[in-house]
């Protein structure tokens, strides 16, 4: 089939174009017709150098202006009309919801005296959360997102109980949306109390030892542009169960650093609030404590400046614990006395290894840590003074998840799972190091069919990186198998083993399927990470190319049988690679990317994106930005890889307008015969809380878009 592109004209008369399209998304020649998208004459100065920017009116919110709605909805004709017109969708939509139709059951953790625990029966929207009295009685529905809404668009975003196991105060997610309104529910009876939260995002809640009531933070009500404008002016409240929201305490805020964020976190005897102060996505902490014993004593700032992470950990008395990377690149847990906070009276407890430390918790009076060896977890047991106890023993390559306890609980739960294996819930004896299998998830296909490795490359500056490869036993490498390569590389990001039933239906088909795990992630330590930001984010890039180069000189693929994916940051990933290398791949998958470099930090929560990407406003870091940025690097002339790009209505994490503007510049200067097309998904966001059906739909239109690009079968 041969395609082309309208050109670019007017938006005059777009609200007509679906019904032009309703019976066909192709002209009479058999050619693929995109919308009429038209372009403004605005031109940026960014110190002194002059960049255009035609599809800035892209970047208007789908609900407040009625010619992007339009472009939306035109857009979405043309596309599911070609995702439609594909043989093999129906059939992998088909098998892919056979494999999701699996009993889905979370770790269970405990609090208040009772075992909870998330269980969906295969195909719900949402899963729901259960309650048990012990783990031998029947369990009990204790919130059901499912019947929220009737499309399943309202989700369970977070969790917190009471201590004495009284009440349990959840959030509300509609739609995708960062926004977030938080309930509370009396566990016994079940009844929702008139307790309403409103506009809060990025936070949780943290509830007093005496369970009247808890710590969350939020932001101010938006004027406007509640889906676009910029989150400033965090403050934390302590809200009292019974009371309105108008009558929460204002506990902390800092009107002179608007573009602070705040974390609560309650110590596990009730003594402290300690409060972590973030600027962006580094972990680069202050932290202020409040004793709560003392009614009237003010917050105080413990760590005053943002040079490293300070992760609060717990405590024994007055003496904190944190995971932090001062002088520990990979990370290491030190103890901050209190009564003797000055650094010089700092001592550390775990030291610094050799592999990077991604997670710290106290469970049955032992420091339980989580390190990625070689992006594969490991979990290691330590003393409360340090010592090493024991390390726990994982079934093979994989990740491991859960170990959610408390101070004197002897028992913990946690799963593991791998590219071909299914999350297995195990229950852990802290005492006796015993792992007994709990709970196997039961999918309908056979693991011992696929085999996963861990192959090194060497990436453009000769550095060395992993990458995971899966695919079904007894593979011919002889160029010919259609491979999808995924990758992040970004935010300190660890991408590790994990069972998707996307990925187990495109092994099915008999697709290879690849991670890297790029610079920029988390996989080795800060090092890692700083070697993918700002002027350095090349890098990230160069190990992306290096990889699917890899693939093809070793006989797994071809270019023309070589697809890539990535999602958010790993959006950006895909388009600046196939902007780069345009003749490297057959079929890319950028899903909710940030697009454009240069503008990404006026939206939402983009501002705090500039530690890792650098900002156009600052004159060193403009130029790189500029060099990669994907919407700007669109050239006309050039054979781009068919490419269907993924957003949502409602993102507000990763504003849809990034996607909106990038596909007008791909349909514009596509000069190949192979697809551009973007699919906007309505009532969903970045990805958190999306139903269940909506994810199968998306998974499925994306594999059949692979299996016609890349000419499977």
């Amino acid at each position: 089939m041969v395609f082309r592109k309208i050109a670019l004209g007017s938006l005059t008369g777009l609200m007509m174009l679906g019904t032009l399209i309703e019976s066909s998304a192709y002209s009479q020649e058999g050619n693929l017709v995109y919308p009429s998208t038209k372009t403004v004459e605005q031109v940026d100065d960014f110190h002194g150098t002059k960049v255009e920017d035609p599809y800035r009116w892209l970047e208007d919110d789908v609900r407040e202006n009625k010619d992007v709605a339009a472009w939306v909805a035109a857009q979405n004709e043309v596309t599911f009309g070609y995702l439609k017109s594909i043989p093999q969708r129906e059939v992998i939509q088909k098998r892919m919801t056979e494999l999701w139709n699996y009993e889905k059951i979370g770790a269970p953790f405990k609090r208040g005296g009772r075992y909870y625990f998330s269980r969906n029966d295969g195909l719900q929207n949402q899963n729901v959360l259960f309650r048990q009295e012990t783990l031998e009685s029947e369990p009990v529905v204790l919130l059901d997102p499912n019947s929220w809404s009737k499309d399943g668009t309202v989700a369970l975003s977070g969790t917190a109980f009471s201590d004495d196991g009284r009440y349990v105060a959840y959030g509300v997610q509609k739609a995708g949306s960062d926004w977030n309104t938080w309930k509370v529910m009396e566990i016994e009876s079940g009844k929702v109390l008139d307790d309403e939260l409103n506009w809060v995002k990025f936070s949780g809640a943290e509830w007093t030892p005496d369970s009247r009531g808890f710590f969350y933070a939020r932001y101010p009500e938006p004027k406007e542009g509640a889906f676009t404008a910029l989150n400033t002016n965090m403050k934390v409240y302590y809200h009292r169960v019974g009371t309105p929201q108008s009558a929460d305490v204002l506990v902390y805020e800092r009107p002179d650093h608007p573009d602070w964020g705040f974390q609560q976190s309650v110590s596990e005897d009730g003594h402290y609030l300690i409060i972590t102060v973030w600027v962006g996505t580094d972990d680069r902490y202050r932290i202020v404590v409040k004793d709560l014993t003392e009614p009237y004593g003010l917050p105080w700032e413990l760590i005053s400046n943002f040079d490293h992470e300070y992760s609060f950990v717990g405590n024994d008395g007055s003496t904190l614990y944190f995971k932090t990377n001062l002088n520990a690149p990979n990370r290491r847990v030190i103890a901050i006395d209190l009564k003797k906070p000055a650094q010089d009276q700092w001592k550390e407890i775990i030291p610094e290894t050799e592999n990077a430390m991604e997670s710290v918790g106290i469970v049955g009076n032992m420091f339980v840590c989580s390190y990625l060896k070689d992006a594969k977890t490991q979990v290691r047991l330590h003393a409360i003074d340090g010592s090493f106890v024991r390390e726990v023993e994982f079934p093979g390559i994989g990740t491991a998840g859960g170990f959610d306890g408390r101070r004197k609980d002897t028992d913990v739960f946690y799963s593991f799972s791998s590219f071909a294996l299914p999350p297995t819930t195990y229950r852990y004896n802290m005492i006796t190091g015993e792992s007994k299998l709990f709970r196997k998830a039961e999918v309908k296909f056979n693991p011992d069919d696929y085999e996963t490795k861990q192959v090194f490359y060497t990436s453009k500056d000769g550095t060395k990186v992993p990458m995971f490869i899966t695919h079904k036993k007894g593979l011919k490498l002889d160029g010919s198998n259609p491979t999808l390569l995924y990758g992040y590389g970004g935010f300190n990001i660890s991408v590790t083993p994990s069972f998707s039933v996307g990925r187990v239906t495109w092994m099915e088909m008999g697709g290879v399927y690849a991670v890297a795990n790029l610079r920029g992630g988390g996989e080795y330590g800060e090092r890692w990470h700083k070697a993918g930001t700002k002027q350095n984010k090349q890098n990230v890039f160069d190990d992306f190319i290096s990889a699917a180069e890899w693939l093809i000189a070793n006989k797994y693929t071809s270019a023309k049988k070589l697809a890539i994916q990535g999602r958010s940051n790993g959006g950006l990933l895909i388009g600046a690679c196939m902007t780069q290398r345009p003749d490297l791949f057959g079929a890319c998958l950028p899903g909710v990317g940030v697009m454009d470099m240069l503008r990404f930090h006026k939206f939402t929560a983009g501002r705090f994106w500039t530690d890792d990407y650098g900002s156009a406003d600052v004159p060193e870091e403009f130029p790189a930005l500029l060099k990669y940025s994907p919407y700007h690097n669109l050239k006309g002339g050039v054979q781009y890889p068919a490419t269907l790009i993924t957003t949502a209505d409602t993102d507000d994490r990763v504003v849809p307008g990034h996607s909106f503007k990038f596909a007008a510049q791909l349909q514009a200067s596509q000069s190949g015969t192979a697809p551009t097309l973007i699919r906007i998904e309505t009532s969903a966001g970045h990805g958190a809380g999306k139903p269940t059906a909506k994810i199968i739909e998306e998974a499925s239109d994306e594999m059949a878009f692979l299996v016609k690009s890349l000419g499977m079968k």
